[in-house]
């Protein structure tokens, strides 16, 4: 047997090892995103305008609960999002008990106030109660923002700002399109290596 034909079984195992490394890599890059963060602190810029008072964008915000949560929440609910750019609005107690707001299994719907943004591209939520809301996801959209759903489903933390952040999400899906590319060309490697088995 030639050396070539020797060396060509210990090539195509290393090249599947590497295959394999780079779709794992590349899977846990991309579940990263989906998870909701604490957030220890969160600086609030306090510019929400409620209606009448020179507010220059809406936003329509959509919160459903989940069905795990208590039937009737009590908890006192404010929800802060933005873009990558800075521009952040803040909405301080969204909770209101005797509308029967965030019911389990409920969508409660708002139209919020504050500064125009860009694409939304974060938001956090703060309960503060003993109650336990769970909130299932929240959308947001508005006139120059697609919607955006974050997705919770999760008990979150009193006291604690708790959401999510894709702006800096950025380098995670730079890392993961690099990662599909060394993948494509070690499929395309892998593809030859068999052809000159074939051969």
């Amino acid at each position: 047997m030639s050396p070539a034909m020797t060396s060509r079984p210990a090539m195509l195992f290393l090249l599947v090892i590497t295959v394999a490394s780079i779709t794992s890599g590349v899977q846990a890059s991309r579940s990263i995103v989906f998870l909701p963060q604490p957030l220890s602190s969160l600086d609030i810029i306090n510019t929400t305008l409620h209606q009448g008072q020179n507010a220059r964008c809406s936003f329509t915000v959509s919160i459903r609960t989940s069905c795990s949560s208590p039937a009737y929440t009590r908890d006192q609910i404010s929800l802060a999002f933005g873009d990558a750019y800075g521009n952040q609005v803040y909405a301080p107690r969204i909770d209101d008990p005797a509308s029967r707001a965030f019911e389990r299994c409920s969508k409660d719907t708002y139209t919020v106030y504050g500064p125009c943004t860009y694409q939304i591209c974060y938001a956090y939520l703060y309960r503060s109660g003993y109650d336990g809301w769970i909130p299932y996801d929240v959308t947001i959209y508005g006139y120059n923002s697609k919607a955006v759903t974050f997705i919770y489903n999760v008990a979150i933390p009193g006291n604690t700002w708790y959401g999510h952040n894709y702006c800096r999400s950025r380098a995670v899906k730079s890392a993961g399109n690099l990662g599909w590319s060394l993948l494509s060309v070690g499929s395309t490697m892998l593809y030859t290596i068999a052809g000159l088995f074939r051969g």
